[in-house]
């Protein structure tokens, strides 16, 4: 059996995507292990382009998709986006989209503190999306979640609302927000449950079933690697664990059974929010890669902040993600600069350092220091193979090999599936 989990290896928005739904035509099932409906999969098909939340990217293949325990899930959220992909074509129910039992749900009063805690920040603010992603995942390690296999138990259900709003209410009134009633969310989970509990599994054994059946499963990130909430920018990450090891941990399987590591990296930079980015560009050439890469967030619209290829960024998270292959996306932005440059480590109070420290001052400080490599004329959009690519291109992807320390084992051309090009396959045994 060869399975595959797929990571982001810079802030989020490299094109995971394309990426998993271009593999998952090599796998049976396609598993989310963490994060929320605060991450965004834009897929591009034809003339269709959906775009994912919750959903797993190889429910557009056709495949069986699973959302494990690790992801916070938004029931109002998840049942809207499955009626707006229906409404586009895509057949999606029970019989080929499972949710874990006991995945944790996001419940209205989630976005409400939030929201709340931000505003009250000012000045300071994370730059979350407000959609309560954060206060979710508080609960589940307090041991106060309120989970899927909670709406089949209505008493259940009932005493550890009391718990929850003890604790929310006291923070809700203190921000001068608006506090929450029980009945009105008990009301409202027992009418979702109906709607919820037929997706509901324990999602480890028909995970366990797949291995004996040698069944292909690809584990299906969200944001990645420098916004892991051990391993990232900290404060300025998300809640949950990115790196390829939580898809054991997210999806209730072994750790040998997560396989190959393949992360996806940005031929250039880009960050959403607040936060440390050593190599944003504030000029025409960092307004230009924004303009040209259309980038702006799936599920947010927020415009990102671009920058040159940070190696030393990609290094660490190739090295602390398990990265054993690279995906590079978006070559074809960088079509028609005269020059690039990319980041081979940091200047930090006079001295050169080769790795993002993890203290936040430090990070602040952190100035890019700058390799320069000759740019390209020619077009490499729709590019299927590397005899279609610029010479200049293919020593800017393997320059970037050299300072990464991992293989590009897949190159994307443009957003359109089959535009890319493939080095080695990852599913391969």
């Amino acid at each position: 059996m060869a399975n595959v989990a797929i990571i982001g290896a810079q802030w989020g928005d490299e094109g995971k995507g394309k990426v998993v739904d271009w593999l998952a035509s090599r796998a049976d099932i396609v598993v989310r292990f963490q994060g929320g409906h605060n991450a965004g999969h834009t897929l591009v098909v034809g003339n269709q382009t959906y775009k994912l939340s919750l959903l797993p990217s190889g429910i557009v293949r056709g495949k069986l998709g699973i959302i494990g325990n690790g992801v916070v899930l938004d029931p109002d959220a998840l049942l809207s986006e499955i009626e707006k992909v229906r409404a586009q074509g895509l057949d999606v129910g029970p019989h080929n989209l499972r949710i874990a039992e006991n995945t944790p749900l996001i419940l209205p009063l989630h976005p409400a503190i939030d929201k709340a805690r931000e505003a009250a920040r000012g000045e300071s603010k994370i730059g979350t999306t407000g959609r309560g992603i954060g206060p979710a995942y508080e609960d589940k390690v307090a041991r106060r979640a309120i989970r899927l296999c909670d709406l089949a138990e209505p008493e259940t259900l009932s005493a550890k609302l009391d718990e929850l709003l003890l604790h929310h209410n006291t923070l809700l009134k203190g921000l001068g927000a608006e506090t929450f009633e029980k009945q009105d969310l008990l009301d409202r989970l027992l009418a979702l449950a109906p709607k919820l509990l037929p997706f509901s599994e324990a999602v480890w054994e028909r995970l366990d079933e797949a291995r004996h059946s040698n069944k292909r499963v690809m584990f299906e990130g969200a944001q990645a690697v420098m916004l892991d909430v051990d391993h990232g920018t900290y404060p300025f990450v998300t809640s949950s664990n990115t790196v390829a090891g939580n898809a054991a941990a997210g999806a209730g399987i072994g750790p040998h059974q997560i396989g190959t590591v393949l992360g996806i990296a940005k031929a250039y930079t880009t960050r959403v929010g607040s936060g440390p980015f050593p190599t944003e560009l504030f000029d025409d050439v960092g307004k230009r890669l924004g303009e040209r890469g259309r980038e702006f967030g799936t599920v947010t619209g927020r415009p990102r902040r671009c920058g040159w290829f940070d190696a030393c960024l990609v290094r660490q998270a190739v090295k602390v993600g398990g990265v054993q292959g690279l995906a590079l996306t978006k070559l074809d932005v960088l079509d028609g600069l005269t020059e690039l440059k990319i980041c081979t480590g940091y200047r930090i109070d006079g001295e050169v350092v080769k790795r993002l420290p993890a203290a936040a001052g430090a990070q602040a400080k952190a100035e890019p220091i700058y390799e320069v490599l000759e740019g390209w004329s020619q077009s490499t959009q729709g590019a299927r193979s590397w005899a279609e690519l610029p010479a200049n291109a293919i020593k800017y992807v393997k320059r970037i090999e050299e300072l990464v320390e991992a293989p590009v084992t897949l190159l994307s051309t443009s957003p359109e599936r089959d535009d890319t090009i493939l080095v080695s396959d990852p599913f391969a045994d």
